[in-house]
């Protein structure tokens, strides 16, 4: 444990993250690994039960397994897939799969059942399975974890990433507010001001709460973007009447309603403007404290507009929030010693759902970098990369999900652009392209280095050893991978302690590579092919992790 920022006073933390959901949840996690000490501070007594993001793509789930949480992943999404088949009329399959499970677990076969790649929507535009073409190079080497997340709803995930955080041993307060800060007059670092009236001494604070981050609004960070034009509503609910909707995404005169894909759920979207007082936007403050709570009768009268379906008929409300498009992102994530992640970062639409995807990224990738310069073996412009690697991605969320509210409105012109979006989604080609963009398989930094493979999410390499490379990544170091036995290569990796890796072990798959580093986030930073021997792998190694 980094002991660089510690003090005599006992609240005294290396990093305070503020906002204990997912994001704020990994980050502290990436920390713990990275030796840091953590406290996250979080407004909520419990965990928000309200209706968030549905799953994850690709990316999102590869971050996770990247860090062995599989299985946990794994287990969520074979609970809400059979929620999800019911809904759908396909009860009677149930026993039947289970049987099967079964059959393979008797036979020795017990790994999951690997679930379909995703496929999604564009705007409320299904996209048909049998049109993917998975043969992609870019869905190439996954691994495991592909669709894995396409189930795991946010609520679940939030519970699994505080699990681990405990076994990591993150201090997590639960209702506790943060209120203010300052400069730390006595050290390098930051004084928090929690609404427990205690002071706690800090080397960096992370904003991790929400799109209207206090951290954000008092550390004066900008946040530009463009005006919202819709009011969103998302409910899990009990109703009558229901046999009348449409299941799936539904487009009419009005708007677009969802019913589904699990009973009560629904979502609706109407292009009248922001709701008249977003400041109160969610079924609860964060607090826990009942604000502003959205009725039965508001729903009821949204689905109705929106449906045109006069029979339906919300009775209860068990989970509900109020969305918009307001499309906003800091233009920078660090000024001093403080710094940005997830929404705090960057707000939009929750069409495509980019959000939670999006946020566990800048969590993966900053984690390991301010580790390393909260332990002192990095130099703080390592945080450079941060804003410069992660920004230009938030910006490609905003304007995909804003590329979607152009498709969804009623007026003409879009009703007949939405035709053409529909034409060519219905392409094998049109499908790839669309399922490629929402997956996050397309991901990547711009780094130095000619490689293709260089700045590329690494690939899920299988290993002569009966390894993956995924499988080496849970500890949160980087690894030098030595595929041809060369010791030349490995001497290379000499004197940087315990931040990288090395592995010596061939891979039958790829016989053309030399070997791969691969940062603790998963990226790779240098490849090379046979015959190109280990140029560059020093400069990349002393460039992120500084020799000792």
């Amino acid at each position: 444990m980094s002991t660089s920022m510690r003090t005599a006073h006992k609240n005294d933390y290396d990093v305070v993250v503020a906002g204990g959901g997912p994001v704020g949840l990994f980050l502290a996690c990436e920390l713990r690994l990275g030796g840091a000490d953590v406290l996250v501070v979080e407004r909520l007594a419990e965990v928000d039960e309200t209706i968030k993001a549905g799953g994850m793509n690709t990316a999102g789930a590869v971050t996770l397994y990247r860090r062995g949480l599989l299985p946990d992943l794994t287990a969520a999404w074979e609970r809400n897939r059979w929620r999800m088949r019911a809904f759908l009329g396909d009860r009677e399959q149930e026993p039947k799969q289970k049987q099967k499970q079964k059959q393979k677990q008797k036979q020795g076969a017990d790994a999951p059942r690997t679930p379909p790649k995703f496929a999604g929507h564009f705007a409320g535009i299904m996209m048909r399975g049998d049109l993917f073409d998975d043969s992609d190079p870019a869905f190439a080497d996954i691994g495991p974890a592909d669709g894995v997340g396409l189930g795991v709803p946010q609520v679940e995930l939030e519970r699994i990433l505080g699990a681990r955080a405990e076994r990591l041993g993150v201090e997590v307060r639960r209702g506790v507010e943060l209120t203010g800060f300052d400069p730390d007059e006595d050290a390098d670092g930051v004084v928090v001001h929690l609404g427990s009236g205690e002071d706690v001494r800090t080397g960096w604070l992370v904003g991790c709460d929400g799109g209207r981050s206090t951290v954000r609004k008092l550390a004066g960070f900008d946040f530009p973007g463009t005006e919202p034009e819709i009011t969103g509503y998302q409910a899990v609910v009990e109703m009558s009447g229901g046999e009348r909707l449409g299941a799936g995404w539904n487009t009419t005169d009005v708007g677009t309603y969802v019913n589904g894909p699990f009973p009560g759920r629904i979502l609706t979207v109407e292009f009248d403007g922001p709701p008249a007082d977003l400041p109160h936007a969610r079924l609860r403050s964060r607090g826990g404290t009942p604000i502003a709570p959205i009725t039965a009768e508001e729903l009821q009268a949204a689905l109705r507009r929106v449906s045109g379906v006069d029979e339906v008929t919300i009775h209860e409300v068990h989970s509900s929030t109020r969305f918009t498009d307001n499309a906003r992102q800091a233009s920078g994530y660090r000024k001093g010693r403080v710094l940005l992640a997830g929404d705090a970062a960057h707000v939009h639409s929750p069409f495509g759902g980019q959000g939670l995807n999006l946020g566990l990224g800048d969590a993966m990738n900053l984690g390991w970098k301010l580790a390393a310069v909260v332990r002192g073996v990095a130099p703080e412009t390592l945080l450079d990369s941060y804003t410069a690697e992660r920004h230009p991605i938030g910006a490609w969320v905003l304007d995909w999900t804003r590329a979607q509210i152009a498709v969804m409105r009623p007026d003409r012109h879009a009703r007949a652009l939405r035709r053409v979006v529909t034409d060519l989604a219905l392409t094998s080609a049109g499908t790839t392209y669309l399922v490629k963009q929402i997956s996050g398989v397309w991901q990547h930094y711009d780094l130095p280095g000619d490689h293709p493979l260089t700045g590329q999410s690494a690939p899920d390499l299988e290993l002569a050893d009966g390894t993956r490379l995924g499988d080496h990544l849970h500890d949160g170091r980087a690894v030098l991978l030595d595929l041809v036995d060369d010791p030349k290569l490995r001497a290379r990796a000499e004197g940087y302690g315990d931040r990288v890796d090395v592995v010596t072990v061939a891979c039958p798959g790829r016989p053309e590579l030399t070997g791969l580093l691969v940062r603790p986030d998963g990226f790779v930073a240098w490849a090379a092919d046979r015959g190109d021997g280990g140029h560059g792998l020093e400069e990349t190694l002393d460039h992120w992790f500084v020799a000792t």
